[in-house]
């Protein structure tokens, strides 16, 4: 059962193409104002855009537009706030630390699922799930806290401005307080909505695996 109402690929592709278009001018933003962060984190999400259409010509594996435009909507998000939001808007770091750690939570119960479904030896409880993403996603979010915390580092020893930066132990805390609310709320409602993917998963990817 799904509680999100019904999205056309037509219009999850219009509102995808919306975005890439307005990556694509933060980008050029970027390269005017000097800015390295809008530059180096707009390519990168507009790679990441493409991840969709790519699975879908490689492994036959179409994603549901909703999934499709969480992904873009994420990164895009990101983007606008390394482009100057991080800075002028308190709440927006907040609101894509969550976004992004639903992406994972996401990433990591479809690859469980699918593992699940793949195999007649392995049965995992949908209460064991919920654990299970909520503690990829706080696994994650300290790995990747270190390794905005390396590049603080390299930034302070060599003066290159990095793409990525902490601001304080306070900070840290919240990025992973609200990575860990993302996880719940994929916990809670997200395996409604990703049991497709996983099917889809299962076959296009482990059961070529087995040809």
């Amino acid at each position: 059962m799904t509680l999100l109402p019904r999205l056309s690929l037509a219009s999850q592709r219009r509102l995808t193409g919306a975005m890439q278009v307005l990556l694509v001018g933060i980008v050029a933003y970027g390269f005017l104002a000097g800015e390295q962060k809008a530059v180096s984190n707009g390519v990168i999400a507009l790679l990441v855009t493409l991840v969709p259409a790519a699975l879908e010509r490689r492994y036959d594996l179409p994603l549901d537009p909703w999934l499709a435009l969480w992904i873009t909507t994420a990164v895009f998000l990101h983007t606008v706030g390394s482009a100057g939001f991080y800075a002028r808007v308190e709440w927006w770091d907040h609101m894509t630390h969550a976004l992004s750690a639903s992406l994972v939570a996401a990433v990591g119960y479809t690859t469980l699922r699918a593992i699940d479904l793949h195999s007649d030896g392995i049965r995992i409880p949908s209460r064991f799930a919920f654990v299970f993403i909520v503690l990829i996603v706080l696994a994650f979010g300290v790995l990747w806290e270190l390794f905005e915390f390396g590049l603080d580092i390299v930034a302070t020893e060599t003066g290159i401005d990095m793409p990525l930066a902490q601001h304080g132990l306070g900070d840290t805390v919240l990025d992973l307080m609200y990575n860990t609310a993302g996880a719940v709320l994929v916990g809670l409602f997200g395996q409604a909505h990703l049991a497709g993917v996983a099917e889809l998963v299962r076959d296009r990817i482990f059961g070529s695996a087995t040809e």
